[in-house]
C-alpha cells in the first residue's frame, strides 16, 4: 500500500512504539512552539527533556515540524487518541507537562491559555482541578485570557494607532459632512426636476400600459392553448415510444435467457477479478495485486467495523479468486 495516501503525522504513528506517546509528544510541542522569546534549540531541548522516558521510539524533529506548521488535522488525531487512551492518572501528568513547558520563562502567552484550557476539557479535567494545578506548579493563579477579538484589547495594546485613526477618522467625517451637503442641495434640485418629468411620463405609461396588458391576456391565452396541444401531444408520443422500448427489452431479454450459458466458476473468478474470459496468468496476477492495494482492509483501519468487516469481505473474495485461478492456470 501506497505511503502517500498517510498524512505526515500518520507516517509518524506507524512508526511508534507508543502512539499515546506519540500523541502527548505533539501536543507538547504544540504548546513549545506558541512560547514567545523562545529559540527553536531551545525548544528542541525543552521537549527531548521532558519526554525522555517516552516510549514512542523515534526523532523529534518531524513532531516539531508538525507543531510548527499548525497542522490542526494532526493535532485533532493526538487530541482523539488521548481522548480515548488516557486514564485520569495520565490526564494530570500530561497537563502537568503542559503547564511546565507552557510557563518555564515565568510568562504564559496568549495561545497558551487557550491550549491549557482546551487540553483540560479534552482530558475530563475541570477549570477548578486546572487552576489548583497551575497554581500549585507556578505559585500564581490562572487568570482568565485576554480576548483578541474585542476592541478593547487592541486598544491597550496599540494606542497609538487609534489615536491616530481617531483623527483620520474625524477629519474624514467632516469632509463627508461638507460634502453630503452641498450634494443635498443639488439633490434636491434635481429631484423637483425629475418628479415634473416622472409624473408627465406615468401619465403616457399607464395609457400605454392598459393597451399593451390587453394585448398581453390574447397572446397569453393562445400560449396556453398551443402548451396544451404540444403536451398531450408529447405525452401520446412518448407512451407509443415506452411501449415500443420495453416490447423490445422484452423480447431481448427472453432471446438471452434462452441461448445464454450459465457462467463457470473460472469465469465467475476473473469477474472478481476485473478481468475478461481468456486473460493470461500474468493478467490475473497484475489484476490482483491492483485489487490487493485497493481493497486491503489496512486502508480501513481508521474506518468503523462494519467498513473494515465490508473490506475484509472483500478481499477475501479477491485472494480466493485468484488462488483458484492460480491453481487453475
Amino acid at each position: 500500500m501506497s505511503m502517500a495516501r498517510f498524512s505526515p503525522f500518520e507516517l509518524v504513528l506507524l512508526n511508534s512504539r507508543s502512539q499515546v506517546d506519540t500523541a502527548t509528544l505533539l501536543l507538547l510541542a504544540w504548546v513549545l512552539v506558541n512560547r514567545q522569546h523562545v529559540s527553536e534549540g531551545q525548544r528542541r531541548r525543552r521537549l527531548a527533556q521532558v519526554t525522555a522516558q517516552f516510549r514512542h521510539g523515534h526523532e523529534l524533529g518531524p513532531v516539531m515540524s508538525i507543531a510548527h506548521n499548525q497542522d490542526l488535522q494532526a493535532i485533532q488525531l493526538a487530541a482523539e487518541i488521548l481522548r480515548k487512551e488516557c486514564s485520569q492518572e495520565r490526564s494530570l501528568s500530561v497537563l502537568h507537562q503542559s503547564i511546565t513547558v507552557a510557563t518555564d520563562d515565568g510568562d504564559l502567552s496568549l495561545a497558551n491559555h487557550y491550549i491549557l484550557r482546551f487540553l483540560a476539557d479534552l482530558l475530563n479535567v475541570t477549570p477548578t482541578t486546572l487552576s489548583t494545578l497551575f497554581y500549585e506548579l507556578t505559585g500564581r493563579p490562572l487568570t482568565s485570557p485576554e480576548d483578541p477579538s474585542r476592541h478593547a484589547y487592541w486598544q491597550r495594546h496599540n494606542p497609538d494607532y487609534f489615536n491616530q485613526k481617531a483623527r483620520e477618522a474625524a477629519a474624514e467625517q467632516q469632509a463627508r459632512d461638507e460634502a453630503a451637503q452641498q450634494a443635498d442641495e443639488k439633490h434636491q434640485q434635481r429631484k423637483q426636476k425629475k418628479q415634473r418629468k416622472q409624473q408627465e411620463k406615468q401619465r403616457q405609461q399607464e395609457e400605454a400600459q392598459a393597451r399593451q396588458a390587453h394585448a398581453r391576456q390574447e397572446r397569453e391565452r393562445q400560449r396556453q392553448r398551443d402548451d396544451q396541444s404540444r403536451r398531450e401531444q408529447a405525452q401520446r408520443e412518448q407512451a407509443r415510444q415506452d411501449r415500443s422500448r420495453y416490447e423490445r427489452a422484452q423480447g431481448e431479454r427472453r432471446q438471452w435467457q434462452r441461448t445464454a450459458p450459465p457462467p463457470d466458476r473460472t469465469t465467475r473468478a476473473l469477474a472478481v477479478l476485473g478481468l475478461p474470459p481468456g486473460a493470461s496468468r500474468s493478467d490475473v496476477r497484475l489484476a490482483y495485486r491492483r485489487m490487493a492495494q485497493l481493497h486491503h482492509p489496512d486502508r480501513f483501519f481508521t474506518e468503523s467495523e462494519h467498513q473494515v468487516a465490508l473490506a475484509s469481505a472483500r478481499f477475501q473474495r479477491i485472494k480466493n479468486a485468484y488462488d483458484y485461478l492460480m491453481q487453475t492456470y
